[in-house]
């Protein structure tokens, strides 16, 4: 009477081994086709939706897409003026989630968020450094360097999160974009490390299309709306964007050498004007900006 009780014992434990192997199998092969569909790279974005490559358009989040390019204007910081020229693009791009009137910023994906090429500095060195306080060795290099290096590049880089309003952007209401910078000062005589602005005291640009309150009064322009034929993209040509209102921090870390840094930095700062009070800098970049569906962008890169 225990054989056969035994023996069912038996064939039953085979057939849950068995069913547990086809579930192991199951589980494994799920788990592949999964981790095959998310390494999947979908295609970039096409046709109209193409600049919009570097949204981060797969996170379900963000509902608008956003490319902004400046070929135009200038930032002046303390007595430094220092034009965008056509020929040179500041892009900003990423991407927003629009809740009502607020909206939350999304960093560009597989690119900066805000792409900015060096802009010449007119007037070079003799422009940016005072060098009635050299004397000596220094004095020496720093004329040496203005009869061989004289030029200097700035660049914006961005050090803190945006701020982006589609609605006072195109409405010429408050402030339409918010951008934290550091500027790069660049040449052999500054050193690598020269910036006017950091993480923790940036150049803080509230850019508006519409009026400044601040003297120098400035006046911004939305531009002119054009659309695709979905309406899926707003494209803003002519936008200006303005502010007169922000502060500029001291140089630092200007000098080639430990030695000489805080004097080139001190003379640096003694010919801007640095810092410089709130009226006594000014921002306008002038260009284009395009608006895109997020979910359209999604549908173009085949998500």
């Amino acid at each position: 009477m225990n054989f056969p009780i035994r023996n069912a014992t038996q064939r039953e434990e085979k057939q849950m081994k068995s069913i547990r192997t086809l579930g192991t199998l199951a589980v494994t092969a799920a788990a592949a086709i999964g981790l095959g569909a998310s390494t999947a790279s979908a295609a970039d974005p096409t046709g109209d939706y193409a600049v919009f490559k570097r949204c981060p358009y797969a996170n379900l989040n963000v509902t608008q897409c956003v490319y902004s390019d400046t070929n135009g204007g200038a930032i002046k910081l303390g007595n430094s003026n220092v034009p965008i020229p056509s020929s040179k693009h500041l892009i900003l791009q990423g991407g927003i989630k629009q809740d009502g009137p607020t909206s939350t910023w999304y960093n560009a994906v597989g690119a900066p968020t805000l792409v900015a090429p060096p802009l010449d500095v007119p007037g070079g060195l003799v422009s940016m450094v005072s060098s009635n306080w050299f004397f000596g060795p220094l004095l020496d290099a720093f004329n040496w360097a203005i009869s061989s290096f004289n030029g200097v590049t700035a660049t914006a880089e961005l050090v803190g999160p945006v701020k982006f309003s589609t609605a006072n952007v195109l409405f010429a209401s408050g402030v339409g974009v918010e951008l934290p910078l550091r500027v790069k000062l660049d040449n052999p005589f500054l050193g690598s490390d020269c910036y006017i602005g950091s993480a923790g005291s940036p150049v803080t640009l509230k850019l508006t299309t519409g009026t400044t309150t601040q003297a120098p009064v400035l006046t911004g322009n939305p531009g002119t709306l054009s659309f695709n034929p979905d309406f899926s993209v707003t494209t803003t040509s002519g936008v200006s964007l303005v502010d007169s209102a922000f502060t500029a921090p001291a140089a630092t870390g200007c000098g080639s050498t430990f030695i000489d840094r805080p004097l080139v930095t001190f003379a640096v700062n003694s010919k801007i004007g640095l810092p410089a009070t709130a009226g006594q800098s000014k921002a306008v970049m002038n260009g284009l900006a395009r608006i895109g569906n997020a979910a359209s962008v999604r549908t173009s890169a085949g998500l």
